[in-house]
């Protein structure tokens, strides 16, 4: 056993493990710190991480009631005003709710679910939750990324599967305590830079099924894991935007930043502001 009992299992540190074991180990079980770049030039990747997570706080906002009048932009923040534009002309066309009015939908901003899976705690940080008069429950999810990214390239990420998965365990909830069934959850990813263009996941009992047994044996093969085990990634590409490439020797110089790596970032540093308190307890099964 190489994890605390106590550890929390997220799509972000999930897909660490996922892309390089080392890279796990040394983030959050050793927990070691060291200074590399994630990409250059650093000064434009630090300050696309910050309009990402003002534009996130804003929308956080304006979901909470504040009106969109009282949620300043300076006009000298050309990007993050063309991703607000882009956000208020979304009201009334959320992608999977075929056309609902407003007042048939409840909001949930910035919601955290979690629960038990292999012995251990999984929880996710959602955008949004919505739910229609219809029972049905649609995710949405912000991204602020330079580049769209491709759909395969989003149904592979761990976001996509541990976020369905993780609303149909835990989203009673919001339901009043009623089941959650699959065929009723859908996720929505929505480009600030290409409001026109998001990308829906629809979920499903099968995808359920496969996903509960994937993450399972996940968690479990990476609890079962002595430390030697936990080896480099095989995939070069993937030390190109680790802070970790040095103390690997694999390379001292950070990719050119593109923007999905500023995605990735992003979520990680959500899952490291959770809450554990405001979480929502659900039995382990």
């Amino acid at each position: 056993m190489n994890l605390p009992d106590n550890f929390v299992f997220s799509q972000g540190n999930l897909q660490d493990y996922v892309d390089c074991k080392r890279r796990f180990q040394l983030r959050y079980i050793e927990r070691r710190s060291w200074p590399a770049i994630k990409a250059e030039p650093a000064l434009v990747h630090e300050e696309w991480m910050q309009l990402g997570a003002r534009f996130h706080r804003m929308v956080e906002q304006a979901l909470s009631g504040v009106p969109a009048e009282q949620i300043n932009v300076s006009p000298e923040d050309e990007k993050l005003s063309l991703w607000w534009r882009n956000y208020l002309s979304l009201h009334g066309k959320l992608t999977g709710i075929e056309n609902a009015p407003e007042e048939e939908l409840s909001f949930f901003p910035e919601l955290t679910l979690s629960a038990g899976v292999g012995g251990y705690r999984l929880l996710a940080k959602y955008d949004l939750i919505v739910i229609t008069s219809a029972g049905q429950l649609v995710i949405y999810d912000w991204k602020t990324s330079v580049k769209r990214p491709r759909r395969e390239w989003l149904a592979d990420r761990l976001q996509t599967r541990v976020y369905p998965y993780l609303l149909v365990r835990a989203g009673q909830t919001l339901t009043g305590g009623l089941p959650v069934p699959p065929e009723k959850v859908s996720m929505v990813y929505w480009f600030a830079g290409y409001p026109d263009d998001p990308e829906r996941f629809p979920y499903n009992q099968p995808a359920f099924e496969r996903d509960s047994s994937y993450l399972e044996g996940l968690i479990n093969e990476i609890s079962g894991l002595e430390p030697t085990q936990f080896t480099l990634t095989d995939v070069l590409q993937q030390c190109t935007y680790c802070q970790y490439r040095s103390l690997c020797d694999r390379g001292t110089r950070a990719g050119e930043f593109t923007g999905e790596e500023a995605e990735g970032t992003l979520a990680e540093l959500s899952d490291l502001l959770f809450d554990l308190d405001t979480i929502p307890e659900i039995g382990y099964d």
